[in-house]
C-alpha cells in the first residue's frame, strides 16, 4: 500500500463504527500484524496490539482450514467473545484483514455483514503484499 491509502482509509473505519452500534475500535492490518490504519479512539500502542493479536488469530484459524477446511485453504472471518467484549477479523484482500472490537452487546451478524461490505466497497484497495527480505 502507498503511505497515502491508509489516511485515505480512516475515515472509511470511522464510517464502519458510526453504522455498527456497539462497536468500539476498528483496524486495517497486515496479515503479517502491522497496522495499517485505525479509528483514532484506539491509541498506536494499542493499535500495535490489536494488529499482532488479530494476525495471530488468523495465522492459527489458517492452519485450521487446511488441516479441516474443504482444501482452499482460506479463512473468511473469524471471531473471538471474551468477557466484556467480541473481536471479530475478516480477510480484506490479499495480505490484509480488518479487526473490530465491539461490546458484548454488539450484533454479531450486523457487525459482520458491515464489515463485509466494507471489504466489498473497497475491494483492491486493501490488498497489502507481504513483506519480503530487505536487499
Amino acid at each position: 500500500m502507498t503511505t497515502s491509502v491508509p489516511a485515505q482509509l480512516d475515515w472509511l473505519l470511522d464510517q464502519l463504527l458510526a453504522r455498527t452500534p456497539h462497536s468500539r475500535h476498528a483496524l486495517l492490518l497486515s496479515s503479517d500484524g502491522l497496522k495499517i490504519c485505525h479509528t483514532p479512539e484506539l491509541s498506536v500502542d494499542k493499535a500495535d496490539q490489536l494488529a499482532a493479536i488479530a494476525a495471530g488469530i488468523q495465522s492459527l484459524s489458517h492452519g485450521a482450514s487446511v488441516e479441516f477446511g474443504d482444501g482452499r485453504s482460506g479463512v473468511r472471518q473469524s471471531m473471538t467473545e471474551f468477557y466484556g467484549g467480541i473481536l471479530f477479523i475478516v480477510e480484506a484482500g490479499l495480505g490484509a484483514h480488518i479487526a473490530v472490537v465491539a461490546d458484548a452487546e454488539a450484533d454479531a451478524g450486523l457487525v459482520g455483514h458491515n464489515m463485509s461490505e466494507l471489504v466489498e466497497q473497497l475491494g483492491e484497495h486493501l490488498s497489502a503484499a507481504p513483506r519480503g527480505p530487505r536487499p
